[in-house]
């Protein structure tokens, strides 16, 4: 599968996410171009701070592969990851980074902070963003929009 294919994964699960009244974020991680984990917001959910779509998928991928280590694997994920999720993503030492919709204000790839390749991790990621930008951004915004006007009384 392409990298636009298995972003529309992300999608789908970013929907679930939104679906259970989570902001909708979805990531999928793949090693040679099979599905290994997948992972989904759910911090308000199971009441985890930690429980990002791509903590979510870590933690699955580690059990599956009996390893924390993620040698070789790609992460597909809609939205730019935070410094939580980038230093996770390190740690695990995932080899390629993809991700839909930039976050300008908390993104940690390549815009509040640029930790894909900071001296003092233990990993450089390497990273590609944008891919469906425009799906993943209007997915949060749309989001972020019904909240408002939920919070409005609209």
């Amino acid at each position: 599968m392409t990298d636009e294919e298995w972003l529309r994964h992300a999608i789908r699960l970013a929907q679930r996410a939104e679906s259970q009244g989570e902001v909708p974020v979805g990531a999928v991680l793949v090693h040679d171009n099979s599905l290994i984990a997948e992972g989904w917001n759910q911090p308000i959910q199971t009441n985890d701070p930690t429980a990002h779509a791509e903590i979510v998928a870590l933690r699955k991928a580690g059990q599956t592969l009996n390893n924390y280590r993620l040698i070789d694997t790609t992460l597909y994920v809609t939205l730019e990851p935070c410094v939580m999720c980038m230093g996770a993503i390190a740690h695990a030492r995932v080899k390629r980074l993809v991700f839909g919709a930039y976050d300008p204000k908390r993104g940690a790839v390549c815009h509040a902070l640029q930790l894909s390749d900071a001296p003092f991790l233990n990993h450089s990621v390497e990273w590609t963003g944008g891919i469906l930008e425009v799906d993943c951004a209007e997915l949060l915004s749309d989001f972020f929009k019904a909240r408002r006007n939920q919070a409005k009384g609209r």
